[in-house]
């Protein structure tokens, strides 16, 4: 559905600048930003993607993934077309590199916001994430998700690549309860060369969830030869460790995928060397990702002892109540639902 976007500003003539990320991309009329699904239209820019959902799912709020946020708990999972990054081993790429008027047309998906919610609601789950592709590029209609979400007591999930502008958060910041933020480097020469984005909004989306005490977990894809040197992964880890040392960092296995086909996977030595390099920093929850049988689960940073064991994606044991260790009463960050009474 195309729907007048938020957050542009009309230029001279029909020209229209798109405030939404930090590409702030000046678009001329009859032309596609960055993202391919914004157009200007006569000097007015449009989403094309609005409620046009081509991915829902259930899914464990672990495959988000996110740890210390309702963990246990089902999220409903959406998905629109278009991202406004460009990364050659995009893990899903068949939906966040569609563009307007090539692979798929934008009009045949469409899903009414509060479907949406109303489906979240019949599934029991206690959140919906904006994920897969980018959601920044279907900003508005995650907004009035969101709204219709808040008031049926569901949480609100942003799997993102931090890329937006100030004057978007501020916008979305009301609704948002949790965000896992892609950083993916810590050159702004690959950021540019390997994604077409920048580094510096990555970083200030970080600190300014934080700070407004969103709960945030962030996830750097370990590439070979693109960001695993312990060099590049010790600064990733520093920034980090800055912001929140409880904030929870997943490092995760890269697969090949996409452009970046011919590689082989990230080994699990560097894997455990980077959770090594986190805990070094002072970064207290260090998790490994897309690996089997170990990097996953949450221990207490005072005790030691085991309060959360996961199996992939899945819970089977949960120690941690009312937030707390059950072992010596350490306050464990994060979004806990009660425990049942047993």
């Amino acid at each position: 559905m195309k729907k007048e976007a938020l957050l542009y500003n009309k230029l001279k003539g029909a020209g229209v600048q798109c405030i939404l990320c930090s590409h702030r991309c000046k678009i001329p009329d009859q032309k596609l930003g960055i993202c391919g699904v914004r157009q200007n239209s006569g000097g007015v820019l449009y989403s094309l993607v609005y409620g046009e959902i081509i991915a829902s799912n259930v899914d464990p709020i672990e495959k988000k993934p996110l740890y210390h946020f309702l963990p246990g708990t089902q999220s409903f999972s959406i998905a629109a077309p278009g991202c406004n990054f460009r990364c050659v081993f995009c893990q899903n790429w068949q939906i966040s590199q569609m563009k307007a008027g090539r692979e798929v047309s934008f009009e045949d998906h469409f899903c009414p916001a509060t479907d949406t919610v109303n489906a979240a609601v019949a599934q029991k789950c206690a959140s919906i994430s904006y994920t897969y592709s980018e959601p920044t590029v279907f900003f508005e209609y995650c907004l009035d998700v969101s709204k219709l979400a808040r008031e049926k007591g569901l949480k609100n999930v942003w799997v993102t690549n931090g890329f937006m502008t100030p004057e978007a958060l501020e916008v979305i910041l009301p609704y948002m309860d949790a965000a896992n933020i892609d950083l993916k480097f810590f050159r702004e020469r690959s950021y540019r060369n390997i994604c077409g984005g920048s580094l510096k909004p990555v970083q200030e989306t970080i600190a300014f969830l934080r700070r407004h005490n969103v709960w945030v977990e962030v996830t750097t894809l370990v590439v070979p030869k693109k960001n695993d040197s312990a060099a590049e992964l010790r600064q990733i880890a520093s920034f980090l460790a800055g912001v929140d040392p409880d904030m929870p960092w997943h490092v995760s296995r890269f697969f090949p995928n996409y452009q970046y086909d011919k590689e082989q996977p990230t080994s699990e030595g560097v894997l455990q060397s980077a959770s090594e390099i986190g805990r070094k920093c002072g970064l207290r929850y260090v998790y490994v990702d897309n690996v089997f049988g170990w990097g996953s689960s949450t221990a207490c940073p005072k005790c030691k002892e085991l309060l959360i064991r996961r199996e992939g994606f899945f819970i089977r044991e949960n120690r941690i109540e009312n937030g707390a260790c059950s072992f010596c009463k350490t306050k464990i960050p994060g979004v806990f639902a009660p425990q049942p009474q047993e």
